[in-house]
């Protein structure tokens, strides 16, 4: 089969040829037939995420696809099944082997493409806002980079919680798009994010997945009470937070990473993912994929997300 495979962090990877892997104990054999890109493929790249795996290692953390085998002591999954699953690595290549625990059955005429860029994204926003920032019908919620493959859905999914969202963005393209899966109001990226954010009211929440400066500005357009989501850091900085002003204004700051919640308490992930998908067949959560490329032009996908030119999920189609 064909995979990427990075042998050496913070090194190009490389397009091989490997072994069709063979399913252990309580896993299944997935062929992929689409796979998510995320930053955080960036981030394990160079040896910067939470998670890394052992070199080499194929990247890769979200996947769609067909169940082809069985591993010993596996029930309850058909053959042919189509399903979508979150690993820490390995989804960048035609097959996968996943634990059967870890596998979403997909609902019925939801495409391999919308499934294998579902879970990261819309997950991180719905447990970020719903568990995490309690976020109420008729708050103010802010996003920051709300055009992107993780902040269009904190978007979405804001809006379907009853809130007032305001997104930032960068150009009317991408303005366009956070009016389209909600926003109330946009902003640009190149405002004075404080006096902007206080003119329209303040906000109650804060989903920020750039970081920067702009997290302090947002910071002191806050409502006493209010809670700050750190969600990522597209824009390369990492915010140092006024921990006075913290105090002084009870605003909590709660740092989020979805995937760790597969031990900190996967029964919250599952039933998220649950909702999130039963949102989905009734038509209420409309993925924007914004790309479909073949698995050989895999880095120019990532470069996209890396100069943040990507808007949405930018997903690897394969045959």
């Amino acid at each position: 089969m064909k995979a990427w495979v990075i042998e050496t962090l913070d090194q190009p990877m490389q397009l091989v040829e490997q072994p069709r892997p063979t399913p252990a104990l309580g896993e299944v054999l997935v062929r992929v037939r689409a796979a998510g890109l995320n930053f955080a493929d960036l981030l394990m790249a160079r040896g910067n995420y939470q998670h890394r795996p052992t070199l080499p290692f194929i990247p890769g953390m979200e996947l769609a696809g067909t169940v082809e085998a069985l591993g010993p002591g596996v029930t309850g999954v058909a053959l042919g099944a189509h399903v979508a699953a979150y690993l820490p690595s390995g989804a960048f290549a035609e097959w996968a082997v996943v634990p059967v625990a870890r596998l979403l059955t997909l609902p019925e005429a939801m495409p391999f493409a919308h499934a294998a860029g579902f879970q990261i994204a819309y997950g991180t926003s719905h447990l970020a806002l719903a568990d995490q920032a309690r976020l109420q019908p008729g708050e103010t919620l802010f996003v920051t980079g709300a055009a992107g493959g993780v902040g269009r859905t904190a978007v979405e999914i804001g809006h379907l919680m009853g809130a007032r969202v305001i997104a930032q963005v960068r150009g009317d393209a991408k303005a366009a798009l956070a009016r389209a899966a909600g926003a109330d109001v946009v902003i640009g990226d190149d405002v004075d994010l404080k006096a902007a954010l206080r003119e329209l009211g303040g906000v109650d929440v804060v989903y920020d997945t750039v970081g920067g400066p702009g997290f302090e500005a947002a910071l002191r357009a806050t409502h006493p009470g209010g809670r700050m989501l750190a969600i990522g850091f597209a824009g390369g900085e990492v915010p140092q937070v006024p921990l006075n002003q913290l105090l002084v204004r009870n605003v909590s700051v709660i740092g989020f990473w979805w995937g760790g919640y597969l031990t900190l308490a996967p029964q919250k992930m599952d039933a998220s993912l649950a909702e999130l998908l039963d949102w989905y067949a009734q038509g209420k959560l409309k993925p924007h994929i914004s790309a479909e490329l073949s698995l050989a032009e895999l880095p120019q996908g990532l470069e996209a997300i890396r100069n943040r030119s990507a808007t949405g999920k930018i997903v690897i189609s394969l045959p």
